[in-house]
């Protein structure tokens, strides 16, 4: 990598302005998700992909797939929303329990999500318009393969992303 060029300035200041919106994208509906409703940003991750699945619910290691968690971090917090009924831990016949969306945990994901998808279609959505969102999408899209090639190619192990 010390051979690789730097930035140009351009390229930079691209690069500085998209981690900074990024950044206060996150913060501010983070902000409004835990003043309004009492959720963080990792509580309404979990809730989205719970109350997505056919059938509310999911092994810890899928949602540690979705979510890009480790699994220490995983544990930690599924036993915290426990605590707050948000989720419950199921025995199945794995070796490892299911985890399921609870009625408080659907309640909560109920009350949310119109107001945080109105917020991110108002801040992020309406503000780029359709064709800037298809190219984002594509650019998007183009970055992750990049990525997932890198890391089945000359990714260092420990680098890669598995949970």
């Amino acid at each position: 990598m010390a051979n690789e060029p730097w930035l140009d300035d351009d390229e930079q200041k691209a690069w500085r302005s998209y981690l900074l919106m990024r950044r206060t994208l996150e913060t501010h509906l983070t902000r409004h998700l835990q003043r309004e409703y009492g959720l963080s940003e990792s509580d309404f991750e979990i809730l989205v992909n719970l109350s997505e699945s056919e059938t509310g619910r999911m092994r810890a290691f899928e949602l540690g797939q979705a979510t890009q968690w480790e699994k220490s971090r995983m544990s930690h917090h599924l036993s915290r929303m426990e605590k707050r009924g948000l989720i419950r831990k199921e025995a199945c016949d794995a070796r490892y329990p299911e985890i399921v969306l609870t009625d408080a945990g659907l309640e909560a994901i109920k009350a949310c999500a119109p107001a945080h998808a109105a917020r991110v279609r108002e801040l992020f959505v309406d503000v780029l318009g359709p064709e800037r969102m298809t190219v984002l999408g594509e650019a998007s899209d183009d970055v992750l393969a990049t990525i997932e090639k890198h890391e089945k190619t000359n990714c260092p192990p420990e680098v890669r992303g598995y949970c």
